[in-house]
């Protein structure tokens, strides 16, 4: 009877070992919201259908956000957005001590432009007073001169014009589930990225270091954040675009994956 347990424990303990995901890894669930938190949303609370509710906005034109069950049993938000449209859950009336914050998210995409060529696109935006910078820590575009499609940190209507820092190191990856997370951060005007956990030096911007024009990259106080899709040119393959976003904070600190 002892062997016969130690076989059974033995063989609990390998499938507990062999089903397990690192806390780091692209399908593992981050923590539910907590409280301290600057916003979140888990999707878990709301009903299934149109999203609507009265702790977030809706910003769309031509695209649609909808909460939907997904496969592994918890609540998802699908954005969906017909060639250069647009669909982002709006975080209005934000405010960050000192105008620095983390943003974490989980994201799975169904597929990425590959026309027309330098196709680009937004999934975070911050925007708010002082400074006329859209920032776009979270985005990327359609190289044809590569040929691939790869994320990079951007803005857009301030002195350093409309840009995109987009890197060959970072390939966008389809139909598979990654944590995402972003910091903007005040001092020296700073913009990075991390995915899975890891970090990417190259997706970074400051105030002399960045992809616009030959000025300072000014952050504004921010007071708006959205997410979600837009792609800005028509004519778009796929003609259509698919999303699903979970697990949504920002927070004062780094939460992680």
């Amino acid at each position: 009877m002892r062997s016969f347990l130690a076989v059974i424990t033995t063989a609990l303990l390998l499938g507990t070992a062999a089903g397990s995901v690192p806390a780091g890894a692209a399908g593992a669930s981050p923590r539910s919201c907590t409280r301290g938190l600057l916003f979140c949303e888990d999707f878990e609370r709301l009903p299934a259908g149109g999203a609507s509710t009265v702790n977030w906005g809706v910003d769309t034109r031509h695209g649609t956000l909808t909460v939907e069950r997904a496969r592994r049993g918890n609540q998802v938000l699908h954005v969906h957005t017909v060639d250069n449209g647009r669909a982002f859950l709006r975080v209005d009336d934000f405010a960050a001590p000192g105008n620095r914050f983390y943003g974490r998210m989980r994201l799975r995409v169904d597929a990425f432009p590959t026309a027309p060529d330098w196709a680009h696109f937004t999934l975070v935006e911050a925007t708010g007073s002082g400074s006329a910078e859209v920032v776009r820590p979270v985005g990327g575009q359609y190289a044809p001169t590569v040929p691939g499609t790869f994320w990079g940190v951007g803005a857009d209507g301030g002195p350093t014009g409309d840009w995109t820092n987009w890197r060959e190191s970072a390939p966008v990856t389809e139909d598979t589930w990654q944590c995402v997370e972003w910091k903007i951060d005040a001092t020296d005007n700073r913009v990075a990225v991390w995915f899975d956990g890891v970090a990417n030096p190259e997706l970074t911007a400051s105030t002399a270091e960045h992809g616009g024009n030959d000025v300072p990259f000014v952050l504004p106080t921010v007071d708006t954040v959205k997410i979600g899709w837009q792609l800005y040119q028509g004519g778009t393959t796929p003609g259509e675009f698919d999303l699903w976003i979970d697990d949504i904070a920002l927070s004062r600190t780094r939460l992680g994956c």
